[in-house]
C-alpha cells in the first residue's frame, strides 16, 4: 500500500495497516481506534482539581468498569454476587439498547472510580428521573473531592435532562457514605421498602403470563 507522495506504507502480514504517531512509531488500527475513542469522551466537569477529569465510559472502557465494579463489590461485602463478565457489560451498556450510562473518574491519568446510572420514571412528577446503581472511588484516591465531583456532575446531568430527581441506594452499615449524602441534601426515605424479585422467584411468576 502507497501513501499520497507514492511511499509505500508499513503494515503486517494480514494487512493491519499502521500509521506513525507523533513519536515517529506505528501504531496499528486497533490502537488508533481506542485512542480516538477516548479522544472522543471529553471531560464533563472541571474542577478545581487540574489532575481530575470525569468523562463517559466508551466500549474501551469495558475491562477497567469490571474491575471497578468487583472492587466496589469486594469493599461491599458482595464478591460472592458478582456473577457478570466483559461481554455482558459490553452488550448491556454499548451495544443494543444501551440500558445504563456510566462516568469515569481519572485523576492524575490513572481510573480513580466510577459511577453508573440509568433513567427511572415517576408518575407523580411525570418525568423521568436519575438512579445512581453504582458510585465507586477507589481507596487511594478518597479524600480528594472525586465521589462529590461525581455526583455534581450526575446533579447537572439530571437537570439538564428535565428529570425530577436523582435517587440512589446505601447499605445500612455504610455510615460514612450515609452522613456524606446527607451532607450533600439527600435524604433517606424511611417510609419505603425496596422488594426484589430474582432468580427462581423472577421465573416463577413470569411463568403465569406465558
Amino acid at each position: 500500500m502507497f501513501d499520497a507522495r507514492g511511499k509505500k506504507q508499513r503494515g503486517n502480514e494480514k494487512g493491519n495497516w499502521y500509521r506513525r504517531n507523533r513519536s515517529g512509531n506505528y501504531l496499528p488500527k486497533e490502537k488508533r481506534r481506542v485512542r480516538s475513542e477516548i479522544a472522543l469522551a471529553k471531560p464533563l466537569l472541571l474542577t478545581a482539581d487540574p489532575e481530575l477529569r470525569l468523562r463517559f465510559a466508551v466500549e474501551t472502557d469495558t475491562g477497567l468498569i469490571l474491575t471497578l465494579i468487583k472492587e466496589l463489590a469486594d469493599y461491599e461485602r458482595l464478591s460472592d454476587k458478582v456473577v457478570t463478565d466483559e461481554d455482558s457489560l459490553r452488550q448491556s451498556l454499548f451495544e443494543g439498547r444501551n440500558v445504563a450510562e456510566v462516568l469515569i473518574a481519572d485523576h492524575s491519568d490513572e481510573p480513580a472510580g466510577f459511577a453508573l446510572f440509568f433513567h427511572n420514571y415517576s408518575t407523580f412528577l411525570g418525568k423521568a428521573g436519575l438512579y445512581l446503581e453504582d458510585l465507586f472511588v477507589r481507596e487511594r484516591f478518597r479524600g480528594c473531592g472525586i465521589g462529590r465531583a461525581m455526583l455534581a456532575c450526575l446533579a447537572r446531568i439530571a437537570v439538564d435532562r428535565d428529570c425530577g430527581r436523582l435517587e440512589w441506594a446505601v447499605l445500612k452499615w455504610n455510615e460514612p457514605a450515609i452522613r456524606f449524602y446527607e451532607s450533600l441534601g439527600g435524604r433517606p426515605l424511611n417510609e419505603w421498602t425496596v422488594f426484589r424479585l430474582s432468580g427462581d422467584a423472577l421465573a416463577s411468576l413470569a411463568k403465569e403470563c406465558p
